[in-house]
Order: structure tokens, then sequence, then C-alpha cells
């Protein structure tokens, strides 16, 4: 199932299941219960798109595409790189990422796509052969990140990748069922239509289940927590000259079989 969060023509804010056209068919349920979701047969238009979920936690991972590794002259350790986003930095489909003004020494906002798990159950110690059984499903990602903050301040990873807007998903939530192997999907980044990443998720240095695994040590991951898997190579700051987001850019994510997450940017 595709599932849309959305706002129809009265202003309502509903779920539903993704129809293609513009419109999504009612869902009744919650997101996260045992009984699922299920359909109503009412339709309503999609008047504008929210993120798929408002997520309990955001992590996010590092380093995790061997060519984007590579063009960043960084080692990779024998574990994940991890760090985490606020739940106040995620937006949706067609918001704009807006460039900070606490952002340092000119131009330093960058894109990166991201493939987004989304966990539907709560687990911990979770072994990685039984890791995707708690995966309810996928979205897009741009973990927006300032380079300055991140590389030049004393490695505040967290601090340069937490502004607000700095964590759109969407458009829509692919439940797990529909894509059966996460590691086989294209994805890319276009800036103003010209494509700036283009890679696949085999090239993940530490595939899905691996991650969720980790994560899931000692740790209880919640419903609704979201792990944004890391990016592959192209990304702005490794291009020479660099390339950074600025306002009036459209910057827009694509993953396959979930489909394509566009924002603008503005000051």
């Amino acid at each position: 199932m595709r599932i849309t969060r959305f706002v129809d023509a009265d202003g309502r804010q509903r779920l539903g299941a993704d129809r293609g056209d513009g419109t999504a068919e009612l869902l009744d349920g919650e997101l996260y219960s045992p009984a699922g979701l299920r359909a109503t047969g009412r339709v309503e238009k999609i008047a504008r798109r929210l993120a798929p979920l408002d997520p309990a936690n955001i992590f996010c991972i590092g380093l995790n595409y061997k060519a984007h590794a590579r063009e960043s002259k960084m080692d990779v350790g024998p574990y994940p790189t991890v760090f985490m986003k606020p739940t106040t930095a995620t937006i949706g489909p067609g918001e704009p990422i807006r460039i900070p003004a606490a952002t340092l020494d000119g131009p330093e906002v960058d894109y990166e796509c991201e493939l987004v798990v989304v966990i539907g159950r709560a687990c911990r110690d979770v072994p990685a052969a039984r890791a995707l059984e708690c995966v309810l499903g996928y979205t897009c990602g741009n973990d927006v990140s300032a380079r300055h903050w991140q590389k030049s301040c004393g490695g505040q990873w967290v601090r340069g990748k937490s502004f607000d807007t700095f964590c759109p998903l969407g458009p829509v939530l692919v439940t797990a069922d529909e894509i059966a192997d996460p590691q086989a999907l294209r994805i890319s980044t276009r800036l103003n239509g010209l494509v700036m990443q283009d890679s696949t998720t085999a090239d993940m240095i530490f595939p899905v289940a691996e991650l969720v695994a980790f994560l899931s040590r000692d740790t209880t991951l919640l419903p609704g927590t979201i792990i944004l898997t890391g990016t592959p190579s192209g990304v702005g700051f490794a291009r020479r000259p660099e390339v950074f987001l600025k306002p009036g850019d459209r910057v827009a994510v694509e993953v396959e079989r979930i489909g394509v997450l566009e924002n603008p940017v503005t000051d």
C-alpha cells in the first residue's frame, strides 16, 4: 500500500491510500496498530501532502555508501556512524527548506537523498535475520546539512543537520510488502532539474537489516522511529566547484518504487 497523509479541500488532515491521480481512498484505523489500516471506499482529493508520518525518533547514518565514503575521503569503521535529528526538523513535500540565519561563512547548506526506513512495532535486540519483520515501510528523505557546522565547528554533526526544515520526508509511505529487497532501489537527487546524485541502495556498506539490528541493541525502537540510511556520492561539498542550496532552488529526491520528494529552497 502507498500511504499518504494529506490535507483535503476542507482543510482536514487525512490518511489515505494514494491512487496516483491526485486523490486518495480514506483509511480507517491506526498506522501502527496490529489490526492495521482498513480501506473505506471513500475518495478525497489531495489538496496538500504532508510528511507521511510524525516520527517518534529520527536516527541517521553517515558514510553508508562506498562511493560517498571515497568522495568524502573518510574512513569507514567497523560500525555504522550514527547521529540524530530532532523531530522538529521534519517537513513534507512542497514545504520550503529554509536556509538558516545561523549558517556560517557563506553558503554551506547541502542536499543528501536517502532511503528512509519506518519502524512499525516496538523492537529491541532484533537479529539482522529478522530485522525486516519490524519495518512498516519506506519513504524518501533529504538529510539537509549545514556543512560548516558539521565539519568545521568541532564536528557538530547533530547541530549541522538539525535546523528547522532539515528533514523533508515523503511523498508517501510504501509498505514493506511492496518492497521485497530494500537493497535493490535506484536513488537520485535533482537540483533545478540537473541530476546531482544517481546510485543504487546496493552500494550501502551496512544494509537496512544490519542497521535495524545495530540500532536496536539494548535500545527500544518505538513505532514511528525512522532511520535515514545514508546518501550516495554526488553531494555538493564534494564537487569542484562546491554546490550548495540557495533561495529559489528546487531539490528533488527520488527513490525507485516510492516516488519523488520535491522541496523549494527559501531564505
